[in-house]
């Protein structure tokens, strides 16, 4: 997708290499009754939405580094337009720098530590180093750029210097792209015998740029004569509504009611993005302002600022950071002139790909997208909300994990223990919890130790949170919503649904039967049979098991059968793949076993993928997650990124997904059809090409190499005949254990390890906690 580019802190010259062709796919322009060209774009021009990269792709590498403009520049659309914050240093040399305070994007308070500064910025007492106490050599070669959001990276510090303001074409071979410069601190340059404005009028004479914004009115105004006659665009910026303007006293929010104003000095504004869709404080969408249309008859555009995919946005876009942006430039009422962010290449494929197609295409060809205990990233698994959101979001096939209840019940439940996904913990039941080291470490409350009565009317949904040691939390408004299914509820729900078939998940098979008397598979073949699935002919049936056994029972029905390897592995044995083949036609692998990491930079990528599918078997991969921080940073938390570079660079068959609506979305983009003609942004990434780009001491510790798939971890046992276990224990000081699932030709089932009362409650509150 680009080439290793990086420029190491003492070079003499950038050494960028920019060898990236790109090919932009335009969409066709819609024609009139009249015949006249028509733009699909509701922009105030009618082109296509500006994407603007401030400082570069400053979401991966240091702000305005020149590893961030050039980056940008290979991995997104070719008109992407680069964004400069000037800052001036004390022999007045423009310097591209994200913020006054050069101790939020230097290392210049290790270097000189003794030097900072208090100053008044708008009023405001603010400490710090501040480039107007340095020259600009030690601006350009004694300090370097870093990483000023902490949440990121920090591997690509130190690495690169401040780059003048004249340097950033330099980076480039001509034609040079696109160049906004952001003047912020005017008025505090002016108290320090700095001119901002003679500065920008110099530099217009001896470089080109092609936008100009302030969120300072008197600047703004005052220079803009100078530029009625040439093409540079001036912006005004808002800053947040209640903030004062320094030069007018004023708040923004009483400027943004005088767009009439504005309109006097400026071609366009750039405002916050919340300005035009609303968000509570709990991340929920509200109804969109009016803005977008009122600048455009005020004959301004419109830029909307603060985008990054690493970053809180409303629940309402399911962590997709594309979904996000097509509600800016593709929601049928209106479109912002263009979008400011740290992750270019995201808005590069809403504008590209993403939009003005036909999102209610049914197609069922590859990837084939399974959901993961239905749309479990928008509603509590397993659920009849979950799943109906499946379904909506274009799944090919959906899924129920069974578990079986007390009284014999066949359940879609995530888990065999209720403690993950249920209220059972503040439930009457709470005193059901047992340590059972056939099933997991920790202690659990299983769904075996309650009747399906119990569940159903006295336990409510949990949502999962699989982040939630970054504190990410999923649609907490939805956390209890839902009901949970039976296996024939869920059967019955999937018939006349626009699916291609349904995955039904069995583990545990051989604890039930031995412990339990329960034979699972049977039950499963017996509950498909009474549903009418084995003369169904319009949905297919997947049965998906960890445990070989289980699925050489079903060998003599017609269900497809699919291998989930539930181990990171390095690669196949053929004879592997030989015993697989004997009891399944698709194999589920982990993401990983695909593209090892370390310390989320991926390594390599494994040929596991097309070794099992050269051998016979179709390959999905588990699981997909849009949340940034379950992404390899080579996917630059844009889960289409990740689909993609799965799909197209390791060629999967199929992936399973809690968020099968952005997986539909990518299926329904109009570029991956494009062949060599796919603009770069929609290319696979180069596996292994950000890690080359950390300088050696900063590179990640090795990966210890993953196992190969041998025949004796394929090959398990039979599943043994159910058998009579020893009677139920009580827990101690607490009720009897419930019957266990009593199935016609099975027996009651064996208690489980008991703890203590004390130690049930300490293990599940560490449970719950992790």
């Amino acid at each position: 997708m680009w080439e290793n580019t990086f420029v190491f802190k003492h070079s003499s010259s950038f050494l960028v290499v920019f060898l990236v062709q790109v090919l932009v796919h335009g969409h066709g322009v819609l024609v009139n009754a009249q015949g006249s060209r028509a733009s699909p774009w509701q922009t105030l021009s009618g082109d296509a939405p500006a994407v603007i990269a401030r400082g570069g792709f400053s979401g991966l590498f240091p702000d305005s580094s020149s590893n961030a403009y050039s980056f940008a520049m290979m991995a997104s659309s070719p008109d992407t337009i680069l964004w400069c914050d000037v800052q001036l240093s004390k022999d007045g040399v423009g310097f591209c720098l994200p913020d006054l305070k050069l101790n939020n994007c230097t290392d210049i308070a290790s270097i000189h530590p003794d030097e900072q500064k208090e100053y008044l910025v708008n009023g405001v007492s603010t400490r710090g180093w501040f480039p107007v106490d340095y020259n600009s050599t030690t601006l350009s070669r004694g300090i370097s750029l870093t990483q000023g959001i902490y949440s990121r990276t920090d591997r690509f510090d130190s690495s690169t210097f401040p780059l003048a303001v004249e340097d950033v074409p330099k980076l480039f071979g001509p034609p040079s792209p696109a160049l906004w410069l952001n003047i912020q601190h005017d008025i505090f340059y002016s108290h320090h015998n700095l001119s901002m404005r003679s500065y920008v009028l110099s530099i217009s004479k001896r470089m080109i740029f092609n936008y100009l914004s302030s969120p300072e009115v008197g600047f703004l105004s005052g220079i803009a004569p100078r530029f009625q006659k040439t093409k540079i665009k001036l912006v005004f910026r808002f800053l947040e509504e209640d903030l004062i303007e320094p030069s007018t006293n004023q708040t923004y929010r009483s400027l943004l009611k005088n767009l009439t104003f504005i309109k006097t000095f400026a071609s366009g504004i750039l405002v916050p993005k919340h300005y035009i869709w609303p968000v509570t404080s709990d991340l929920y969408l509200q109804p969109h302002t009016s803005i977008v249309t009122d600048a455009h008859k005020e004959g301004l555009e419109i830029f909307a600022g603060d985008f990054a995919n690493d970053a809180d946005i409303a629940y309402n876009y399911s962590f997709s950071p594309v979904a996000e942006y097509l509600s800016f430039i593709d929601n049928g009422v209106f479109s912002v002139d263009g979008v400011v962010t740290d992750h270019p290449i995201t808005p590069s494929e809403a504008v590209g790909c993403f939009s003005h197609i036909n999102k209610s295409s049914a197609d069922h060809g590859k990837p084939i997208i399974v959901s993961h205990y239905g749309a479990s990233g928008d509603y509590p698994p397993c659920t009849d909300l979950a799943y109906q959101k499946a379904v909506d979001d274009g799944a090919d096939i959906i899924d129920c994990p069974v578990q079986v209840t007390s009284d014999g019940v066949l359940v879609c439940m995530s888990s065999i223990d209720l403690m993950g996904d249920t209220t059972v913990t503040k439930s009457p039941f709470s005193s059901r919890a047992s340590l059972i080291p056939d099933i997991q470490k920790a202690p659990g409350i299983y769904t075996f130790n309650l009747t399906w009565e119990e569940i159903q009317n006295k336990l409510k949904p949990l949502m999962t949170n699989p982040e939630t040691k970054y504190r990410l939390q999923r649609n907490p408004r939805y956390t209890n919503a839902g009901s949970f299914m039976t296996l024939s509820d869920f059967l019955a729900f999937a018939k006349g649904k626009v699916l291609s078939g349904v995955l039904i998940n069995i583990e545990n098979a051989d604890f039930m039967v031995e412990k339990l008397g329960f034979d699972v598979t049977n039950a499963v073949i017996a509950a498909l049979n009474s549903s009418g699935y084995h003369n169904q002919t319009s949905l297919g049936v997947t049965i998906l098991s960890s445990n070989s056994s289980v699925l050489v029972k079903f060998k003599q029905t017609n269900y497809s059968l699919m291998y989930m390897i539930d181990e990171y592995i390095s690669d196949v044995a053929s004879s592997s793949i030989a015993d697989i083949k004997k009891f399944a036609d698709s194999v589920a692998i982990d993401k990983e076993s695909v593209y090892p990491s370390s310390h989320d930079f991926i390594t390599k990528q494994t040929n596991i993928v097309s070794t099992l599918q050269k051998g016979g078997l179709s390959v999905y991969v588990y699981v997909l997650r849009n949340e940034f921080v379950s992404q390899a940073f080579d996917f630059f938390g844009d889960p289409i990124v990740e689909i993609n570079s799965f799909v197209l660079g390791a060629g999967v068959d199929g992936v399973i997904t809690d968020f099968p609506g952005t997986a539909r979305a990518y299926k329904s983009n109009s570029c991956t059809r494009l062949g060599v003609d796919a603009p770069a942004y929609i290319l696979p990434v180069q596996i292994g090409g950000l890690i080359q780009l950390i300088p050696t001491p900063d590179q990640p510790p090795a990966l210890a190499p993953f196992p190969l798939l041998e025949p004796s971890d394929v090959v398990e046992p039979a599943l043994p005949p159910a058998s009579k276990p020893a009677v139920p224990a009580a827990p101690a000081g607490g009720s009897p254990p419930p019957p266990a699932p009593q199935p016609s030709s099975g027996p009651r089932c064996a208690a489980p390890a008991v703890l203590s009362a004390v130690s049930l409650l300490v293990a599940a509150l560490l449970h719950l906690a992790s």
